[in-house]
């Protein structure tokens, strides 16, 4: 798994886990120290360098997770040539990588997490995977080009390739530079205060929010049954505006306050409309979420609590 380190890999790796796998965490050199527990190999990864991609697929994997990536929006902007090194070329070296294990016998599975967001700004409803990819982001537009280089490796050497869509998610973990972490952060800042005004971006925009980790059995489900050269949506096919949202949690959080817009955390095109339709996830898979929009929402509290 690269990028096991982070949000979503975290979860991942306690899941896998729990199901009695052997786990490659990969992780960037001079990352996050992280304490693993038995049944989990660490493996140094720099998705940028050859060499150190070839040592980490070495570990002769029955599949591979790949979540490394320039993950946030923010930093991809600030760097859109970083973005497209990591997540686009990075994406590339790691699938020919792979390829090249199977012409020495191997089958390995190798599931590309991408994004919602490389359908851009559509119409309001539900986007589905036939869709045209349309980013309006450097975040995007290098997991597009992520999506491209590792289908193009499957339709030349056979590497059994999948690709998710994940849609909005959070829960616990998730670092507050991310939109609801955030809002519980500046909420729980604003109850201390007594209330009042708390800073946001843009919360216009709806948005399709599941739990980390219905999306983490999504990616499970798909390692399982998805079919290879197919691109799947995963998501709970409902939309929120940010302001819903937004005011649920100060609900939760027992605070009377109000969202004051701040460029600090406005991004500079907001995707309007960002719902997934999971229907062929659902019907090649089985899968679908557990976890209730409320029941996600109390966890971040929980999360920031603890």
């Amino acid at each position: 798994m690269t990028g096991a380190d982070g949000f979503v890999g975290r979860h991942m790796v306690r899941r896998l886990l729990r199901d009695d796998h052997q786990v490659g965490a990969g992780c960037r050199p001079g990352g996050p120290v992280v304490a693993w527990p038995d049944g989990v190999t660490p493996i140094p990864l720099e998705l940028t360098e050859e060499d150190s991609v070839a040592r980490a697929v070495a570990f002769g994997p029955e599949a591979v997770v790949h979540l490394g990536a320039v993950a946030s929006n923010r930093e991809a902007r600030e760097d859109p040539g970083r973005a497209w090194v990591v997540n686009g070329a990075g994406t590339a070296r790691l699938a020919e990588a792979l390829a090249r294990r199977r012409e020495r016998g191997e089958d390995p599975v190798f599931l590309l997490v991408s994004t919602g967001e490389v359908y851009g700004a559509g119409p309001a409803r539900p986007r589905v995977e036939t869709d045209p990819l349309e980013p309006v982001s450097p975040y995007a537009a290098s997991k597009v080009g992520a999506e491209v280089a590792a289908l193009e490796v499957w339709r030349r050497t056979g590497l059994r390739t999948i690709v998710a869509r994940p849609f909005t998610h959070t829960g616990p973990g998730q670092q507050p530079r991310f939109a609801l972490p955030g809002f519980v952060e500046r909420l729980r800042a604003a109850q201390a205060g007594g209330g009042g005004a708390v800073p946001t971006g843009n919360l216009e925009p709806v948005r399709d929010l599941l739990d980390v980790r219905d999306v983490v059995e999504a990616y499970l489900a798909l390692l399982r049954a998805g079919v290879a050269g197919e691109a799947y949506n995963v998501s709970r096919g409902e939309g929120r505006p940010l302001e819903e949202l937004f005011r649920a949690l100060a609900g939760l959080v027992g605070v009377d306050a109000d969202p004051r817009p701040d460029p600090a955390y406005a991004r500079s095109r907001d995707i309007p409309y960002l719902v997934g339709d999971s229907t062929k996830l659902r019907r090649t898979t089985g899968w679908a979420p557990a976890i209730s929009l409320d029941m996600t929402l109390r966890g971040l509290l929980d999360a920031e609590a603890d």
